[in-house]
């Protein structure tokens, strides 16, 4: 199913409300001047409310995503869809892309 592209400037959190950003987005491809972002990507969270030990497993550190498009690819890696699925460590809770470009989508 096709959906918009994820880039560098995307608003992703984690689910206990902590911000997301690539750690090093593809530069060679740009969706509305961002550089897009591909799957195998690590996302760095900062700012995560989850309580630590004992009380809970502590705030999200960073995120791995599961899936990118299947159809179209960065430099051989599959590029990030507004519906990718990703998990935090070491909660295992997902993150959530809150708002992305909105003009270029891929399957």
């Amino acid at each position: 199913m096709p959906g918009y592209i994820l880039h560098a400037g995307a608003t992703v959190m984690c689910a206990h409300g902590g911000p997301a950003q690539p750690f090093s987005p593809n530069l060679r491809v740009k969706v509305t001047g961002q550089p897009v972002v591909t799957q195998p990507l690590v996302y760095l969270v900062s700012g995560c409310a989850n309580p630590t030990p004992p009380v809970n497993t502590g705030p999200c550190i960073s995120a791995q995503w599961l899936m990118g498009a299947q159809r179209v690819k960065v430099m051989g890696q599959p590029v990030l869809l507004q519906d990718s699925q990703a998990l935090c460590t070491p909660t295992g809770t997902p993150l959530t892309i809150v708002m992305t470009q909105m003009r270029v989508k891929a399957m």
